[in-house]
């Protein structure tokens, strides 16, 4: 059935139905379109445009429908031209002639863009909620290993001892943020556009906020040119869910590095790991990677969005269409990563000694000896010059600057006397980093403590 065929006197083309046809991506919203549809009747019924005793039955009948789909009785047709025109027909051959009574003062324009919202509000919370599982099991981590020592990067080289614990916090903070968008996005997105109509709104006299109170919707769309046209609500999200992916990714990164021997600075537990068909020894982060794989695919989800919309006159086109496939895709990219990256993360198992040992190697607490000579009086500089040239030694005779001899330190400089060694303890450079988002321990632990009561509210 083709709701538009009274003014066409051929058949449509069965090579032109398939390619017009979308019911292959948006049969995903029938409970939407099927909730929107509940409210609408209800709403033609209140305000007289239809009689209440119509529009209880036709309230009845698609309550039935919804049923019957979700149990299995009702196979969805994936001949019909989209879920909205299956739905409408299954009424109308359930009901007959009350059934056709449901779209009045309603186009296929509103309420496409009806179920995408819907659809995607309920998406967001979604998303939200494998985010908050994720940032607690970070959390969980951080509050763990808040005093375990390892080697702060700048370059992809050692630079200063941090803690395990505020390396993972970092990647809390980024999620917080996220959370932050969705929830802005959310907002955005949480206007009813029902009642627009294909472009001009309608002469029946509807009151829309009932349907919007319906469909718990914060308010309506005060233009209906943009309530049909508009998709900065899917362009928006699909943004938010690359800039997760992002952070994802990045964690992958250093998820692939560290499990690596070069480092070996993590374990993935072998549920969320995989081999190599003919390197027996091999134990791949192939979760991690596929995850930063991945995240490709959500950029040209958001960019095939941005390509859609960027030159379509008001008000709706059938461009718009391709809406759906590029946000479904995207949301459940990223669902799909967030429900495999969090237990990889939650079974991981650190690995402390060697992180210990990267970090004395590295001569990460060259910044603490420069400070301890500054201290004692010496110009920075000057300390600085002295600091690199124990560096230089210590590369030369293979030790690091714990290890180093005293009367090594006094050669170079007079000033530095036994207690310098409790001054460049790696424990205590990372430990007396006590300023407001330092690896100091209990910065540590006070800003898991943050994130959880952020996460409670």
């Amino acid at each position: 059935m083709q709701l538009w065929k009274g003014r066409f006197q051929k058949e449509l083309s069965k090579t032109t139905n398939d390619f017009n046809s979308s019911i292959s991506f948006d049969s995903r919203m029938y409970k939407e379109d099927i909730e929107g549809s509940i409210a609408h009747a209800t709403m033609l019924g209140k305000c007289g445009i239809i009689k209440e005793e119509d529009s209880q039955e036709i309230v009845s009948g698609l309550k039935q429908i919804l049923s019957d789909i979700e149990n299995g009785t009702l196979k969805i047709d994936m001949e019909a031209e989209d879920i909205h025109t299956f739905i409408e027909g299954e009424l109308t051959k359930r009901l007959g002639d009350n059934g056709k009574r449901l779209h009045t003062s309603r186009s296929r324009n509103d309420q496409v863009a009806l179920d995408i919202k819907l659809y995607l509000k309920k998406e967001v919370k979604n998303v939200k909620e494998k985010l908050r599982e994720l940032v607690s099991v970070l959390c969980d981590k951080a509050e763990k290993y808040s005093d375990t020592v390892m080697p702060g990067y700048t370059h992809l080289q050692r630079a200063q001892p941090i803690t395990f614990g505020h390396h993972i916090l970092a990647y809390a903070e980024m999620f917080l943020r996220d959370i932050s968008r969705l929830e802005d996005c959310y907002k955005r997105m949480d206007e009813m556009p029902l009642g627009s109509c294909a472009l001009a709104g309608t002469t029946y006299p509807i009151d829309r906020s009932i349907t919007a109170s319906l469909l718990v919707f914060e308010r309506i769309t005060n233009n209906s040119l943009d309530g049909v046209s508009d998709r900065d609500y899917c362009i928006e999200f699909a943004s938010v869910l690359s800039i997760i992916m992002v952070h994802l990714s990045r964690f992958s990164e250093e998820i692939i590095m560290w499990c690596s021997w070069e480092f070996k600075f993590v374990e993935l537990d072998d549920a969320f790991s995989t081999g190599s068909s003919i390197m027996p020894q091999k134990k791949n982060p192939d979760i991690a990677e596929l995850v930063r794989g991945k995240s490709g695919r959500v950029f040209g989800d958001t960019m095939a969005l941005l390509t859609v919309m960027k030159g379509i006159a008001l008000a709706y086109n059938k461009d718009m269409q391709e809406d759906k496939e590029a946000i479904f895709d995207a949301v459940d990219t990223v669902k799909m990563c967030l429900t495999a990256f969090t237990p990889m993360i939650d079974t991981m198992k650190v690995l402390p000694h060697n992180m210990r040992k990267a970090a004395a190697s590295g001569f990460i607490n060259a910044t603490d000896c420069a400070d301890y000579l500054t201290k004692k009086g010496v110009p920075f500089r000057d300390a600085y010059k002295a600091t690199g040239e124990l560096v230089a030694l210590c590369i030369e005779k293979g030790t690091t600057l714990e290890e180093l001899p005293l009367e090594e330190y006094k050669k170079i400089c007079d000033v530095f006397d036994e207690g310098l060694y409790a001054e460049i303890s790696l424990e205590k450079c990372a430990n007396e980093r006590k300023v407001l988002g330092g690896p100091n321990s209990d910065n540590v632990k006070a800003q898991a403590k943050r994130v959880r009561d952020y996460l409670c509210k």
